[in-house]
């Protein structure tokens, strides 16, 4: 492919991104596809004679489009979102286009100094307290890791050879294995899979704390399990505190938990994924509340904050300690500029790096802090509107009050019933939402997830289960011989004048994401 040909395929693909979400609406968010479809549609081996663009766009529409879910889509409503925008987009254009690797500074100056400078404005942004950041006269730092599980594993595995240090230089006697041994981390029950997952690959057992009836994690059982376990002769390292926990975006008690670290010498790391992006509105920082008492903080942009997959953005109060525990010096790595500059190699689990602060930098500058801010309250106003629409149906009950943006909530009664509707929906595919749990009960989450989702999405959703709850209950009141009104059909004729709606509002649709994204 020459250079007239690459800009004839970009422009195509760029023209064919944007249809595609124009149009996301029209395409249902799940895909009607079974496990091995693609196999059938595609050559079991790499054609001998190259092809043209055109045959591989249009076989992207052909045999790719039908098995993709459509994360961006403003009727998924399952896990958390997957930041999407035109300028994270052309970022990462740029990014692949230089190709830069920019493990320590020399091989790429730009690639590191950039990053710096965008992690400081966006802990700027959050509020985080200045001893997090890159140009703080200490020790802090900020990099960006590829997810959150990078950044858990990163900051357990610094945990615990800083542990593992501190305790050899303490007492001369002990033996290096047996203090590794004895190593045990700490989180909520409610923690991410990651966390769990992070223990088990840096050999350190994670202990799974309960919750109170807001799911948060409280200073008592905290303290109560780490002094068992010191009685027991075990030795507390790690403790992992979700601001935004991904079955109900709760947030643990972090002002309660905090001094027990600080006095135990836990290494605290605050996993803050998702509702970590609602810290740009001054009226959420409140939610941090403690944070001074942390070793390492990290939220995703590439969730909420409009920047594309993968960007994580991860700060440490020491970064001496990133580089004493991960630090593999070879001479092919040496430069005559170590020293003066971050490797960041010493920070991260692999060696090479993408050039991931130009999305993140193109996107901070694109849509300002106030573009940010509208943004996130929008998502938040609109979980608040579907919220408000379940309680008005006796039907339903919510099992919490709704948390930036994510809603928890189930049929009234026995659990098969919330499965009936979960199924349903997957089966019918026009929304996304997913199973949850809270209090050993079934229920569902519902989350906005995408830029482009307005209220005319939300009663489309709110219609579509409605009107699948009305035919379940129906089916078993006939079933019981009994007659119950659960007004089917007004609710149906509302959920087809909802979906008339939100065609109508197309063009509608695309003048307001121009002014709010």
């Amino acid at each position: 492919m020459d250079d007239k040909q690459f800009r004839e395929f970009g422009k195509a693909a760029i023209d064919y991104i944007a249809d595609y979400n124009e149009n996301l609406r029209d395409r249902d968010v799940l895909p009607d596809v079974q496990p091995g479809y693609l196999s059938k549609l595609i050559p079991h081996t790499a054609p001998e004679k190259p092809e043209t663009w055109q045959q591989v766009l249009d076989d992207v529409e052909r045999f790719i489009m039908p098995g993709v879910t459509h994360w961006n889509s403003p009727r998924f409503h399952a896990y958390y979102p997957t930041a999407n925008s035109y300028p994270a987009i052309v970022g990462e254009i740029m990014s692949a286009g230089l190709g830069s690797i920019g493990f320590s500074w020399i091989t790429s100056p730009a690639c590191t100094e950039l990053e710096m400078i965008t992690m400081d404005w966006l802990g700027k942004l959050l509020g985080l307290p200045e001893k997090f950041l890159n140009s703080s006269p200490g020790y802090g730092g900020g990099v960006i890791q590829g997810t959150a599980s990078e950044a858990l594993l990163v900051a357990l595995m610094a945990a615990r050879e800083t542990t593992v240090n501190r305790l050899m230089a303490e007492q001369d006697e002990m033996d290096e294995g047996a203090i590794r041994s004895k190593l045990i981390a700490y989180s909520s029950d409610q923690s991410n899979s990651s966390v769990e997952k992070g223990g088990r690959l840096g050999a350190m057992k994670m202990r799974l704390l309960p919750v109170d009836e807001q799911c948060s994690l409280r200073g008592s059982t905290f303290l109560e399990a780490v002094e068992r376990d010191i009685k027991a002769g075990l030795i507390p390292c790690y403790a992992v505190i979700t601001l935004g926990t991904t079955p109900t975006c709760a947030f643990d008690n972090l002002q309660e938990i905090g001094p027990i670290c600080k006095k135990y010498n836990i290494w605290l790391h605050i996993d803050a994924a998702y509702a970590g992006a609602a810290f740009v509105c001054p009226e959420y920082q409140h939610l941090m509340a403690g944070i001074e008492y942390a070793d390492s903080f990290n939220f995703n942009p590439h969730k909420w904050l409009l920047v594309n997959f993968d960007c994580s953005a991860f700060w440490v109060k020491d970064y001496r300690l990133l580089e004493e525990s991960f630090n593999v010096d070879r001479i092919y790595l040496a430069n005559n500029k170590q020293g003066n500059a971050y490797d960041y190699r010493h920070w991260q689990i692999p060696l090479g790096r993408r050039f991931r602060a130009l999305k993140l930098w193109f996107v901070l500058r694109l849509y300002g802090a106030e573009g940010l801010r509208q943004y996130i309250r929008h998502t938040i106003t609109l979980g608040k509107n579907f919220e408000e629409l379940v309680r008005k149906d006796d039907r339903f009950e919510v099992l919490l009050e709704a948390s930036m943006g994510l809603v928890c909530f189930r049929l009234r009664g026995e659990d098969h019933l919330t499965r009936q509707l979960l199924d349903r929906l997957m089966e019918r595919r026009k929304i996304y939402v997913i199973p949850g749990g809270y209090q050993n009960k079934l229920c569902m989450r519902f989350v906005v997830c995408s830029r482009f989702t307005l209220q005319a999405d939300i009663e489309f959703a709110w219609d579509e289960i409605s009107s699948q709850a009305s035919e379940i209950l129906s089916t078993i009141s006939q079933s019981n011989g009994s007659s119950v009104d659960h007004d089917v059909p007004s609710k149906i004729t509302n959920g087809m004048t909802s979906k008339m709606k939100g065609l109508e509002m197309k063009n509608e649709q695309d003048r307001n994401t121009n002014k709010l994204m």
